[in-house]
C-alpha cells in the first residue's frame, strides 16, 4: 500500500462555479469576482500556489464557507491574462488533494488553513490494485469507444500511466460527470478507493451511453423512414401531375386525419378508421375500392359519437309544452314528467323505451314530437309499416355493391346527436320474409341492456344507443312478437270521449284549420252543438283525424261562401250543418222504447271506440239446433254455446221444459250483419237474451251489460270498459252491469258520465238476471 503523509499550510482560496480541478490536470478558467481576483494576486506574490474548490450551487454569486466543498485541489498558477471588462483568464495545473481545516480569512479574499495529503506513488503495487487498474482501463476504453467524445490519443496516454492514484485522476478529468460525482472522486484520498468509485461511475456512464446510442439509432431510423416517405410522396405527386390528376391525395388524407382527431372517437372505432385511411392512402384514387372506403370513412366521421343535446329538465316547463300541444293523454304525460324528475337526480340514465298503443288518430305520433320539444332533444322518425328486410334495420355488409348503413344509423346521423327522441312508427305492421325478420333485428335496438353496443352490419363497430329515448307506436299488441314486446314499456292511449273530442276541436283543431284557410276566428262562428253533431253523426272514430277533416271541409265551404256572398261572418248552426257536410253518415243505437222479450243490450269495443250491441233471440219448434247469425267470430260463437250449456244446467231453477233443447231451435242474431263481431264481451248478454226468450220474461230496456260467462255461470272480466260505458251513456242507458273484476277500470271513466249512470258490479249470472229481467210482479205493478 502507498504511504501517506500530511502537510499543513495556509493558502488563498477561490470557489469555482460548475468546475472541478483534479491533480495532474492542466486547464484554464476565467475569474471575474473581486474576491477571486484578490486571491490570485495574493498567490502570485507568494509561490503561485492557490487552493481551488467547487461551489455547491453554481448560481451563488457571493459564496460563504457553507457554499463550497471542504475538499479541493492545490494548484499552481502557470499563466494569467487580463481580458476586457476586468476579467482574468488563468491557466493552472493541479498538484494534490487537500481538505480545509479552518477558514482563516474572508475579506478581501478567502484564505484557508488546509491539510494536504502527500502520497508516495513509488511504493509497490499489490495484485489486487493492479487488477483494479486493469479493470478501470478496460472500462475506460469501452467508454471512449461508445462516447465518441474522447480522442484515441488520450486513451493511449492514459494507458501509459502506472501510478493508480494518478490514473484515476487523469481518467476522471476527461469524463463528462456531474459536479457531485467528480467531488466524490476528489474526496477519495486513497488510490484504491478512488479507483473503485471511478469504476462504478464508469459502468453507469457506459450503461447510459448504450441507451442513448439505442435511442439515437431508433430516431435515425425513423427520420430515414420519414425522409423516404417524403421522397416517395413527392415522386407520387409528380406522377399524378403527369397523369392529369391534380387532386392531392395527401391533402385528402391529412383532412381525414384532422377529422379523426376532432371527432374524439372511441378507441376501437378510431383504430378501425385509421386503418381504413391508411389503406385508402395506398390505393389509386381512381380505383373502385377507394370509393367504397371513402364512403365508409365519411359515414363513421359524420356520426355523432360524442355530440348530444342538453336536456331541459324543468318539469313545469315540460308540463306546459305537453299540455299546449295535446289535450288528455294523462298517462303519457305523467311518464315523461317522471323521467325528467329522475334525470334531475341521476345525471347518467338509460333512455326509456315506450310503446304507445291505441287506435288510429289519437295522437301517438304527434305526442312523440311534443316529448322531443319538451326535453329539448332532436326528433327522428322511422316508419316500420311494411318493412320486411332485416337490412333496413341493421344495414348491408360492405362486401355488397352499393351497401349502406341501416335506417337506424341513418336516422341518428340525421339527428346530429346521440340522444334524440327516436320514433318507431307502426311497429305492429312489421312483416318478415326470406330476407330476414326485422322484428328480431330490432331486439338489440330496443333492449336497454344491449343497445349500448348496437352494431350495424355496414359500420362493423358498436354505436351507443343507450342515451336515445325510443318511442314506438302500435294500433294493437296482438301482432307484435312477444320477445320484442317484453323489452318495451306499454302505455295504452285509449280513444277520446265526446267531451274530450269537443275540447280538442275547440282548443286545437278548429283554430288550426281557421289559420290554414286564411281566416280569422271572428270570420267563422260554430256553436258547441254543431261540433257535437259533427262528432256523433259525421265521424265514428276513437281519434280525431276524421273530425279534423270534417272541420276542414266546413272551413273550405265557409271561405267559398264568404267570397261568393261578400260577407265577413259565417255562422253555422245545427240546422244548416247539412248544407256543409251533407246528410249524417252515422247513427247511434238508442235504448229500446219498451221492455222486450229476447232482446238484450250488450256493449262492444271497436277500433273506433265503444258501441251498443242489440242481441235478439227467438225460439222456434224444431230439434234443438242453435243458429248464430250476424257475422259472429269464433270467440262469440263459443260464448253462445257456453251460455246454452249453463242454461241447461239451471233448467229447474229457471222453470224450463226439460226437453227444450230437443224440441226448440234457438236463433241468436246480432243486427248489422255486414260488420264482423268477435270477443267475449257479449257472453252474459246472449245468455240473458236466451233465458228471456225461453221464459218469456222481458228485459229492462234501460239496462246494458258486458262480461264473459262460464259454464258455472260466473261472470269474467272484459276490456274496453271506458269506451263501452261512454257508448251506453250516449245511447240513453241508465244502468250498466259490469264484472266485479272490472271495478278498477271505472276510475278511467269521466266523473260527469259516472254521475249519470248506475254501475252495478256482478260476479254471477243470478245477479245479472235479477237486474236485467222484468219480473211478473213488476209487470203487474206497471
Amino acid at each position: 500500500m502507498e504511504d501517506q503523509k500530511t502537510k499543513k499550510e495556509i493558502l488563498p482560496l477561490i470557489p469555482l462555479r460548475g468546475l472541478s480541478v483534479f491533480p495532474y490536470m492542466v486547464l484554464h478558467f476565467d475569474v471575474g469576482r473581486e474576491k477571486s481576483i484578490n486571491a490570485l494576486e495574493e498567490a502570485m506574490v507568494n509561490d503561485q500556489l492557490i487552493f481551488l474548490t467547487t461551489q455547491k450551487e453554481a448560481e451563488t454569486d457571493l459564496p460563504t464557507a457553507e457554499d463550497f466543498y471542504e475538499v479541493g485541489t492545490i494548484a499552481k498558477i502557470k499563466q494569467m491574462l487580463k481580458l476586457p471588462g476586468d476579467a482574468i483568464r488563468v491557466l493552472v495545473e493541479g498538484i494534490s488533494r487537500a481538505r480545509i481545516i479552518e477558514l482563516v480569512q474572508e475579506e478581501p479574499f478567502f484564505k484557508a488553513e488546509i491539510e494536504e495529503e502527500v502520497v508516495d506513488e513509488e511504493l509497490e503495487i499489490d495484485k489486487e490494485l493492479e487488477a483494479l487498474m486493469r479493470t478501470v482501463l478496460d472500462a475506460f476504453e469501452n467508454y471512449v469507444g461508445i462516447s465518441n467524445r474522447i480522442s484515441p490519443e488520450i486513451l493511449m496516454s492514459v494507458t501509459a500511466i502506472e501510478e493508480p492514484g494518478r490514473l484515476a485522476d487523469v481518467i476522471s478529468s476527461h469524463m463528462l460527470l456531474k459536479i457531485e460525482q467528480k467531488q466524490e472522486i476528489l474526496e477519495a484520498f486513497q488510490p484504491k478507493d478512488r479507483l473503485e468509485v471511478l469504476y462504478r461511475l464508469l459502468l453507469r456512464e457506459i450503461e447510459i451511453l448504450e441507451i442513448e446510442k439505442e435511442i439515437n439509432a431508433k430516431v435515425k431510423k425513423q427520420i430515414n423512414k420519414v425522409q423516404k416517405e417524403y421522397y416517395l410522396k413527392e415522386q407520387l405527386k409528380v406522377i399524378q401531375e403527369e397523369l392529369g390528376d391534380h387532386g392531392s391525395i395527401d391533402d385528402e388524407m391529412e383532412n381525414y386525419r384532422d377529422r379523426i382527431k376532432k371527432a374524439k372517437l372511441p378507441k376501437k372505432v378510431e383504430e378501425k378508421v385509421i386503418k381504413e385511411v391508411d389503406r385508402l392512402s395506398r390505393l389509386s384514387p381512381g380505383s373502385a375500392e377507394s370509393g367504397v372506403i371513402r364512403t365508409y370513412v365519411d359515414w363513421i366521421l359524420d356520426l355523432p359519437w360524442n355530440k348530444q343535446t342538453k336536456d331541459r329538465l324543468d318539469i313545469n316547463n315540460a308540463k306546459e309544452i305537453l299540455d299546449e300541444d295535446h289535450y288528455g293523454l294523462k298517462k303519457v304525460k305523467e311518464r315523461i314528467i317522471e323521467y325528467l324528475a329522475i334525470r334531475q337526480l341521476a345525471k347518467e340514465m338509460k333512455g326509456p323505451i315506450i310503446c304507445l298503443v291505441g287506435p288510429p288518430g289519437v295522437g301517438k305520433t304527434s305526442i312523440a314530437k311534443s316529448i322531443a320539444r319538451s326535453l329539448n332533444r332532436n326528433f327522428v322518425r322511422m316508419s316500420l309499416g311494411g318493412v320486411r328486410d332485416e337490412a333496413e334495420i341493421r344495414g348491408h355488409r360492405r362486401t355488397y355493391i352499393g351497401a349502406i348503413p341501416g335506417r337506424i344509423i341513418s336516422a341518428i346521423k340525421e339527428a346530429g346527436s346521440k340522444n334524440p327522441v327516436f320514433l318507431f312508427d307502426e311497429i305492429d305492421k312489421l312483416t318478415s320474409d326470406f330476407r330476414g325478420d326485422p322484428a328480431a333485428a330490432l331486439l338489440e335496438t330496443l333492449d336497454p341492456e344491449q343497445n349500448k353496443d348496437f352494431t350495424d352490419h355496414y359500420l362493423e363497430v358498436p354505436f351507443d344507443l343507450s342515451k336515445v329515448m325510443f318511442i314506438t307506436t302500435a294500433n294493437s299488441l296482438g301482432t307484435i312478437p312477444r320477445p320484442l314486446l317484453d323489452r318495451m314499456e306499454v302505455i295504452d292511449v285509449s280513444g277520446y270521449t265526446e267531451e274530450e273530442k269537443l275540447m280538442i276541436a275547440q282548443k286545437y283543431l278548429l283554430p288550426k284549420q281557421i289559420k290554414e284557410h286564411a281566416m280569422k276566428p271572428e270570420n267563422l262562428q260554430i256553436s258547441e252543438q254543431v261540433i257535437r253533431d259533427v262528432i256523433n253523426y259525421y265521424t265514428r272514430e276513437s281519434g280525431v283525424r276524421n273530425l279534423e277533416r270534417q272541420l276542414a271541409t266546413i272551413c273550405r265551404k265557409a271561405v267559398r261562401r264568404m267570397l261568393e256572398e261578400k260577407t265577413k261572418v259565417v255562422r253555422i248552426q245545427p240546422g244548416n250543418l247539412k248544407n256543409y257536410l251533407g246528410i249524417p253518415r252515422f247513427r247511434y243505437d238508442k235504448a229500446q222504447e219498451r221492455d222486450e222479450v229476447g232482446i238484450a243490450t250488450g256493449l262492444a269495443w271497436t277500433a273506433v271506440g265503444g258501441d251498443t250491441l242489440s242481441i235478439e233471440v227467438t225460439t222456434m219448434k224444431g230439434n234443438g239446433k242453435l243458429v248464430l247469425t250476424g257475422q259472429l267470430g269464433d270467440v262469440m260463437k263459443e260464448s253462445a254455446r257456453a251460455g246454452i250449456s249453463y242454461i241447461r244446467s239451471k233448467m229447474e231453477e229457471l222453470k224450463l221444459q226439460e226437453d227444450f233443447y230437443q224440441t226448440l231451435d234457438i236463433h241468436i242474431h246480432i243486427p248489422e250483419g255486414a260488420i264482423p263481431k268477435d270477443g267475449p264481451s257479449a257472453g252474459i248478454t246472449m245468455a240473458t237474451a236466451v233465458i228471456s226468450a225461453l221464459t218469456n220474461m222481458p228485459i229492462h230496456r234501460e239496462v246494458a251489460m258486458t262480461g264473459e260467462i262460464t259454464l258455472r255461470g260466473r261472470v269474467l272480466p272484459v276490456g274496453g270498459i271506458k269506451e263501452k260505458v261512454l257508448a251506453a251513456n250516449r245511447a240513453g242507458i241508465k244502468k250498466i252491469l259490469l264484472p266485479v273484476q272490472n271495478q278498477k277500470d271505472v276510475e278511467e271513466i269521466p266523473e260527469n258520465v259516472r254521475k249519470k249512470l248506475e254501475l252495478v258490479f256482478v260476479e254471477h249470472m243470478d245477479q245479472v238476471l235479477a237486474h236485467a229481467l222484468v219480473r211478473k210482479e213488476e209487470i203487474n205493478e206497471d
